[in-house]
C-alpha cells in the first residue's frame, strides 16, 4: 500500500473535495492541516510517504528536501504552476510532478470584494458594530475613479472587466502591455509612473519573477495619490513589504487589502496586522469550494493514472 499525504489543509475541506475512497486500498491517505516552518521538520514528517498532494505555494519543495523524501514517487501541485517546487530537481531524483487544472476567475471575485470593502470600510464598521457602535466612517463610490491595474493579463482583464461595469476610468500597465490588448478591453495603457500617479485604486496582477520581485518599492509608492488605495493578490514580494508598512503608517496612502504576503501564514505578531487602514485576508484569492473540487478532484485523477503507469498533466523542467 502506498501513503499520500494532503499537505496544507487549513480549513480540514480536502477529504470532502473528492472521492479519495476510490484509491483504497491501493494507497492510504493522510491530511495535514497546519504548515511547518522548517525543512527538518518537514522532512520528518514526509519521509515515509510515497505522494504528496501540495496546496499550491504553502510549502517548498526545493532541491534540498527532496533529497531527504526517498519514498516520494508522484508530487501533485494544485494548479499547474508551482514557484515553489524545484521541478528539475524533482525529475533529476525520478519522482513524477504533476498539477491540476484551475477555474480562472476567483481571485478576481476576491480582487473585487476587497475593493468595495476598503471604498466602503466594511472591516471597520463591522468592528465597530460588534462592539456597540454605529456610523464611524464615510466611504468613497466607485464612479468616476481611476482603476489601476498593474498586470492586464487573464485576471487583470476581468478585473478591468467589472471596472468598466462600475464606470471607473480604467488604466493599466506592464512591461508586456500592448496598446492593442488594452484597447480590447477598453483600457487606456499608460507608463508604469502615470499609473502610480492616477490611480484611486491600484490593483496588482502580476506572476512573481525575478522581474517583478520588489516592483512596487519606495519610489512607485511615493508617487500615488494620499486618498489612493493598493490591492495585492497576486504575490507578496511583489510589493516591498517594509515601504508599504512605512507609507501605511505615515497614511502617505489611504490603505490597502492584502491577500498576500512575504510569508505565510502571516506571523501573528506581525506589524501589517495592527494597521487599522489595511484590510487583510489570508490568501483567499483561489479557496473557493468549486476551485477546491476542481484541484482535489484532478489530484485523485493524477494518482489513479500514475498508478495505471499512464501519469497525466505532468510537469517537466522548463
Amino acid at each position: 500500500m502506498m501513503r499520500l499525504a494532503i499537505l496544507d489543509d487549513y480549513q480540514k475541506a480536502a477529504l470532502a473535495m473528492a472521492d479519495w475512497e476510490s484509491l483504497r486500498p491501493a494507497v492510504e491517505v493522510r491530511t495535514f492541516h497546519d504548515t511547518l516552518a522548517g525543512e527538518d521538520a518537514v522532512a520528518e514528517r514526509l519521509r515515509d510517504f510515497e505522494i504528496i498532494v501540495a496546496m499550491r505555494e504553502r510549502t517548498p519543495f526545493r532541491r534540498s528536501l527532496l533529497k531527504r523524501l526517498p519514498k516520494l514517487k508522484l508530487l501533485i501541485t494544485t494548479g499547474m504552476r508551482n514557484a515553489a517546487i524545484d521541478v528539475r530537481a524533482a525529475a533529476e531524483r525520478g519522482i513524477v510532478v504533476a498539477g491540476t487544472g484551475s477555474l480562472p476567475y476567483p481571485t478576481a471575485e476576491l480582487t473585487w470584494a476587497l475593493i468595495l470593502a476598503l471604498a466602503r470600510n466594511v472591516a471597520r464598521e463591522d468592528a465597530g458594530m460588534r462592539q456597540g457602535g454605529w456610523q464611524t466612517t464615510v466611504g468613497i463610490g466607485l464612479r468616476g475613479k481611476v482603476l489601476g491595474i498593474l498586470g492586464l493579463g487573464n485576471l487583470g482583464g476581468q478585473v478591468a472587466v467589472l471596472g468598466k461595469a462600475f464606470q471607473m476610468e480604467v488604466v493599466a500597465w506592464s512591461e508586456n502591455l500592448t496598446p492593442e490588448r488594452a484597447s480590447s478591453l477598453g483600457v487606456q495603457r499608460v507608463d508604469k509612473d502615470e499609473l502610480f500617479r492616477r490611480a484611486d485604486f491600484l490593483t496588482i496582477h502580476l506572476l512573481l519573477s525575478k522581474r517583478t520581485r520588489g516592483l512596487v518599492g519606495p519610489d512607485a509608492l511615493a508617487l500615488m495619490k494620499p486618498t489612493a488605495y493598493l490591492i495585492n493578490t497576486s504575490r507578496g514580494p511583489i510589493v516591498d513589504e517594509r515601504a508599504l508598512i512605512a507609507v501605511l503608517e505615515g497614511h502617505k496612502i489611504a490603505g490597502a487589502a492584502l491577500d498576500v504576503y512575504d510569508q505565510e501564514p502571516l506571523p501573528a505578531d506581525h506589524a501589517l496586522r495592527r494597521l487599522e487602514n489595511v484590510v487583510l485576508t489570508p490568501h483567499l484569492g483561489y479557496v473557493t469550494a468549486e476551485n477546491y473540487r476542481v484541484y482535489y478532484g484532478d489530484a485523485v485523477e493524477n494518482v489513479r493514472a500514475f498508478l495505471a503507469g499512464n501519469p497525466i498533466r505532468v510537469i517537466t523542467p522548463a
